[in-house]
């Protein structure tokens, strides 16, 4: 069975702390220009974690993906003629 997961933006005052945030899941992304860190873990655990990691003094802000969330079956569209028409063809 698959666990679900969720992605966690931290937003960091130095990229210093960016591998200690090793311990709350995985690291999927380090912007060095941003400087901030993006993070998977656990669904079920993501408010407990977004709270651990907000106490930090190196942390300026957590915001949480809202990824599992947005609908991504579309409905209604309607295919491009022209493409249609290509692949037709037969080539």
């Amino acid at each position: 069975m698959l666990t679900q997961r969720q992605g966690l933006v931290v937003w960091l005052h130095s990229l210093k702390h960016a591998k200690s945030l090793r311990r709350f899941g995985n690291v999927h992304y380090v912007s060095k220009k941003m400087k901030y860190v993006v993070l998977y873990c656990n669904q079920d655990e993501i408010e407990t974690v977004m709270e651990r990691i907000a106490t930090y003094s190196y942390v300026k802000k957590v915001d949480p993906s809202h990824k599992p969330f947005i609908k991504s079956v579309f409905e209604n569209s309607r295919p491009d003629k022209a493409k249609e028409y290509d692949y037709k063809m037969g080539f």
